[in-house]
């Protein structure tokens, strides 16, 4: 049998611990029957042959930038069948300064509301909130989240900027508090799904630190997602 080719692309800001978070997932990944191939820039992404042949690239890589010939490489793969996923920062908030990769992945980062002033002691933990993630009508027949109940976090919760072309699995909502300027609560989007071309893009926005990816249901949504969007036949 042919194994199927997965790209792990890691980098951009280390307080996501891009390589202790993704070595998380090579386990998965090669007991699952891919090879793994793992980059360190997204240079490779420029590269037609070996993107043509990738089934799955799981990218975690925060901020930073990246070239156009890049970015085309990319888009072109997952529009002809590759898949692409990942989590928190590594996907939903890398290249701010393209349009052109927030069109592919369909929604961005935008804040993750913090404690109250008061509270707050200059550290990550300014931002760790606690928070439900609520599994959405479709999301309960979903392949990726079926069989999984609300669960409750407590880290940074993603406020994300969204376009209606994703299938959202999972949402989240930030409530008004008296030190925020909004007035009722927002839903956001906290796992979704994008079908572009024919590929699958999976995004999953838990995943601040490894703690956070090890919670039972954070791993299974990410697991199931790599499998989910890698390519079919």
């Amino acid at each position: 049998m042919t194994r199927k080719k997965a790209l792990v692309v890691r980098g951009g800001w280390e307080g996501h611990r891009p390589v202790e978070a993704t070595e998380l997932f090579l386990p998965f990944l090669q007991s699952n029957g891919y090879t793994v191939r793992v980059e360190e820039s997204t240079d490779v992404y420029a590269d037609t042959a070996e993107m043509a042949g990738t089934d799955l690239v799981l990218q975690c890589i925060t901020m930073s930038e990246i070239a156009p010939e890049q970015l085309a490489g990319l888009s072109a793969a997952v529009v002809a069948g590759t898949g692409f996923t990942g989590w928190h920062g590594g996907i939903a908030d890398s290249f701010r300064a393209s349009s052109d990769y927030l069109h592919l992945v369909g929604g961005q980062f935008a804040t993750h509301p913090g404690k109250e002033p008061c509270e707050r002691r200059g550290d990550a933990e300014d931002n760790y909130l606690p928070h439900t993630i609520n599994i959405t009508e479709p999301g309960r027949d979903h392949p990726i989240t079926a069989g999984i109940e609300d669960f409750e976090l407590h880290t940074e919760q993603y406020w994300v900027l969204h376009d209606d072309l994703i299938d959202v699995l999972a949402t989240t909502t930030h409530p008004t508090r008296p030190w925020q300027p909004w007035h009722r609560p927002a839903c956001s989007p906290a796992v979704w799904t994008r079908r572009w071309g024919a590929g699958r893009i999976v995004v999953t926005t838990p995943g601040h630190s490894p703690d956070v990816l090890e919670n039972p249901n954070v791993r299974t949504i990410i697991e199931r997602g790599m499998l989910w969007a890698t390519r079919t036949a």
